[in-house]
């Protein structure tokens, strides 16, 4: 039997979703399978799930894991941001909750020739779904100096961009780059860590390239405003995040929706019309527990806030 890695915040997540509703829940991310075979665990068989993920090989893990409860599950193959008509495609209409699980896999960061580790060595190519054309490798070629060096600015807040697209530019000059091992080397040289620091120094780097290969923070914000017309009255929406671009977005859109008006503060009255859609259920987000932290340390970063929609 395949090991499968833990999902973060079971419980929490199980708390929060509108599980004594009737009807479908999406995990727009699906991963190992993890959180919706603990949801159709602890639920009623009138609680269906639409699992989705980008990553043909995850659905294949997860379609065992979740062989069981084959009735009440339907697997599609996509991207995060097609949600709506992923729905639409599987005769869904309406949906109770939505839980997203954000980043990358254990599966995935622990398999080498997908390329996301800097611990283990494999080609250079970071894409979630493996159909799709520009991997990493790709990227360090296409982009020029001054696109790459904003990316991993950007999405991987590293101070020193610039210094370690420079250490690129030598690299490529020699030979190609081509695996994790050796881009991890090259950043290395030129970032240092704290002496008190367990990061690596290319781990900013990484998420970066990772996120640009897989379009990730416009896949989510497209999800998040694609959802907001399946949502039933009081279905709520679970997003677990690992970094803060992710729980930026997330928390902008939460509080955007609760506010509903976007006129500017000068107008004394509403003209544009737009009501609250949303209630935010966690002001602060949720972190994992000191237990779970110790048992899975790969969930110490993780955060999760729900908002609950309103009915209009």
């Amino acid at each position: 039997m395949p090991t499968y890695h833990e999902s973060v915040m079971r419980n929490e997540v199980l708390h929060y979703l509108n599980v004594h509703m009737e009807g479908v829940i999406v995990d727009g991310t699906l991963g190992d399978g993890g959180h919706t075979e603990f949801i159709l665990k602890n639920t009623a068989p009138e609680i269906r799930v639409l699992a989705i993920d980008r990553d043909s090989s995850a659905i294949e893990r997860a379609s065992e894991r979740l062989s069981p409860f084959r009735d009440r599950v339907t697997l599609a193959h996509g991207n995060l941001g097609d949600i709506k008509e992923l729905a639409a495609e599987n005769g869904i209409t309406s949906v109770v909750g939505v839980l997203m699980d954000l980043g990358v896999s254990s599966p995935q960061l622990d398999t080498a020739g997908r390329g996301f580790s800097i611990q283990h060595d494999g080609p250079l190519d970071m894409r979630m779904d493996s159909s799709q054309k520009t991997s990493a490798a790709d990227l360090l070629i296409k982009l020029s100096d001054v696109e790459l060096a904003s990316i991993i600015k950007d999405y991987g807040e590293e101070r020193y961009a610039k210094r370690v697209v420079r250490a690129i530019r030598r690299e490529q000059e020699e030979r190609p780059i081509t695996t994790t091992g050796q881009l991890s080397r090259i950043v290395a040289r030129v970032v240092k860590s704290s002496r008190h620091s367990r990061i690596h120094p290319a781990t900013r780097t990484f998420q970066a390239l990772r996120i640009a290969v897989n379009d990730e923070l416009e896949q989510l914000k497209t999800a998040l405003a694609g959802m907001m017309g399946l949502l039933h009255s009081t279905a709520r929406v679970a997003v677990i995040s690992f970094h803060s671009l992710e729980d930026r977005i997330v928390k902008t859109f939460f509080r955007d929706e609760e506010k509903g008006c976007s006129c500017p503060p000068k107008i004394p009255i509403c003209v544009c019309g737009r009501m609250p859609a949303l209630k935010i259920l966690t002001r602060k987000p949720l972190v994992p527990s000191e237990e779970e932290v110790a048992q899975n340390p790969r969930s110490c970063s993780a955060k999760l806030r729900v908002a609950e929609r309103i009915h209009v």
